[in-house]
């Protein structure tokens, strides 16, 4: 299906090149008689490379044919992460550089969207925050209460964390995937 330029919007998912992208910023500039011309940073959901593009008003581009499944976690054995999907119990082998630095976010049976591009795994979906266990947490030091005291973690996934003083070995806390940062202890 064609898809005009001017349906570039944030967010929009496009093929050009043979390739699936998603529009990351979009800036329309009307010319006049000359049409409209469009600036799009684009990023590509096969590499995770940003690109800046421009566009000229009559150009027609593809939609990208691409789906998303929700699949179990199962492992990994370093260079593959697995998934199932739990329906049609279909596993799906992932490259462990396509889940990135992803691995640090979820643990088995955790579920996670799958994107495909033509029927092939192109990119973990993870959720926006996380619940983790932390492993191990250094002791905080008494007495230092001049600024918020923070204090490195690790978690059950061997992720790294920076956690304020009161969190120790056991706690379950909530992380952001996208940053990595800690968010909040979860209660029980």
């Amino acid at each position: 299906m064609a898809l005009s330029i001017t349906n570039l919007k944030k967010g929009t998912l496009f093929q050009w090149q043979g390739e699936p992208f998603r529009v990351v910023e979009y800036n329309q500039k009307v010319m006049g008689r000359g049409g409209s011309i469009v600036n799009v940073r684009i990023k590509s959901l096969l590499d995770g490379k940003v690109l800046e593009k421009t566009f000229k008003g009559n150009e027609q581009l593809d939609t990208a044919d691409v789906t998303n499944q929700t699949v179990q976690y199962l492992y990994n054995d370093g260079s593959t992460f697995y998934f199932m999907n739990e329906k049609s119990f279909e596993q799906f082998e992932v490259p462990a550089d396509l889940v990135g630095d992803g691995a640090g976010y979820i643990k088995e049976g955790d579920r996670v969207e799958l994107q495909f591009f033509n029927g092939r795994p192109i990119n973990v979906e993870l959720p926006k925050n996380v619940p983790l266990k932390v492993a191990h947490a250094e002791n905080a030091v008494k007495g230092d209460t001049s600024t918020a005291i923070t204090k490195n973690a690790t978690l059950e996934t061997g992720l790294n964390v920076k956690v304020p003083a009161f969190i120790k070995q056991g706690d379950v806390i909530s992380v952001d995937t996208a940053t990595g940062a800690y968010r909040e202890r979860v209660k029980d």
